[in-house]
């Protein structure tokens, strides 16, 4: 680090006269542990088992109407409409993302499976999947699986800082939560 302004030997030497009899402070450094999430305190074997049971609802024979015009969308009946229309104005900002880049078919549709039960159990309501452009396999086939969760509420093509036409943003349906009682 080069010092444009160097010290002058007179202000070196008012500088030590002035802290003269003065010690140096000792510095505490506490290092708190971090406290266990839930998902780590989750056996693994429990983690595969959501991971396949909430992918279990992706066929690749199955294919839900979406709109064919404009970007990808799709709302479920029982939500209202003006949830797309947040979605594509990114009034929600995704709490968990997941990039899709380089993955099988096989293990996106694992993968998205782990996402939404992720969401469910961590009560996070707005996901962000990353599909990218690549051979548009992914692209095409991400809205379809999507579209038959049940526990996916609204989908949209993300807006242009959280990744544009190569991803998806996602409202997950939540569980009821209640806080724990005091009594």
């Amino acid at each position: 680090m080069s010092k444009k302004h160097p010290l002058s030997a007179e202000d070196r030497a008012l500088f030590n006269e002035l802290v003269r009899g003065t010690t140096r402070l000792k510095q505490d450094i506490v290092q708190h542990q971090p406290v266990p999430k839930i998902s780590k305190v989750l056996s693994t074997k429990r983690l595969l088992s959501e991971q396949i049971d909430a992918s279990h609802y992706f066929s690749d024979e199955f294919q839900p109407l979406l709109a064919s015009e404009g970007p990808v969308r799709y709302v479920r009946t029982d939500v209202d409409a003006y949830e797309l229309k947040k979605l594509r104005r990114g009034d929600y900002s995704p709490e968990i993302f997941l990039d899709l880049h380089g993955l099988t078919q096989r293990q996106a549709k694992q993968e998205l499976g782990a996402l939404i039960a992720a969401c469910r159990r961590e009560h996070l309501f707005c996901a962000s999947i990353m599909h990218g452009h690549g051979k548009h396999i992914l692209k095409q086939q991400t809205p379809l699986w999507l579209a038959q969760h049940p526990d996916v509420r609204a989908f949209h093509q993300a807006p242009k800082i959280f990744g544009g036409d190569a991803a998806l943003l996602v409202l997950i349906e939540l569980e009821e939560w209640h806080p724990p009682s005091l009594l």
